[in-house]
């Protein structure tokens, strides 16, 4: 009886370590996921509203759409379209330690692009509105071996208002953003490369 008593305990401890943690959130984190996940399913046309790199822009005359494509409880995935190109694709998930920006790339046979999961952490509360990510340890690594290691100080923000949603990038000398209309919803566009359900 003693052993079996001892064989009980010890399974239930397992079991206990077993289960998956709760993530711990903060009402800041919430909020700002929340703001974005109650628009998911739907799609919103952008435009760039700053970019100051040299030469032209890579994405001038293109059609710019942000699909909130996919949601859980913990992760946002979000498909930036720059006009025919579906390779991107924003992952904001809850991490128990605040909220997670990555940078999923694709070629256009679903194959992982070699600047693939780039992106950043909180490092602090922010806002219901805003949240910034800066670069984290995997994306500085990654930079500097693509060689461009000027990226390693990126730090990217996350924008959500009543109408409005902006995506931003900032770094010493360089600033892109994309504002997009959320009181236009649009058609969804087709899926983002690599996704099975076309």
């Amino acid at each position: 009886m003693k052993y079996i008593a001892l064989s009980t305990l010890a399974l239930t401890s397992i079991a206990a370590f077993s289960r998956p943690a709760p993530l711990v959130s903060i009402a800041t984190h919430d909020a700002f996921f929340n703001q974005i996940a109650q628009h998911c399913g739907k799609a919103f046309e952008g435009e760039v509203s700053v970019d100051n790199a040299q030469g032209p822009s890579s994405f001038a005359d293109k059609k710019l759409v942000m699909h909130v494509r996919h949601c859980t409880e913990q992760q946002l995935q979000v498909p930036f379209h720059v006009g025919d190109d579906a390779s991107r694709t924003w992952i904001i998930s809850k991490t128990g330690s605040g909220l997670s920006l990555k940078h999923d790339h694709r070629h256009q046979d679903g194959s992982d692009d070699a600047s693939t999961m780039y992106g950043g952490h909180t490092v602090d509360a922010g806002y219901n509105n805003v949240q910034s990510f800066p670069a984290d340890q995997y994306s500085k690594e990654l930079f500097v071996r693509q060689g461009i290691p000027q990226s390693a100080g990126n730090t990217w923000q996350m924008f959500i208002y009543e109408e409005t949603f902006s995506y931003r990038m900032v770094r010493e000398g360089r600033e892109f953003r994309v504002d997009f209309d959320l009181t236009q919803p649009i058609k969804p566009p087709a899926a983002p490369w690599g996704n099975k359900d076309q």
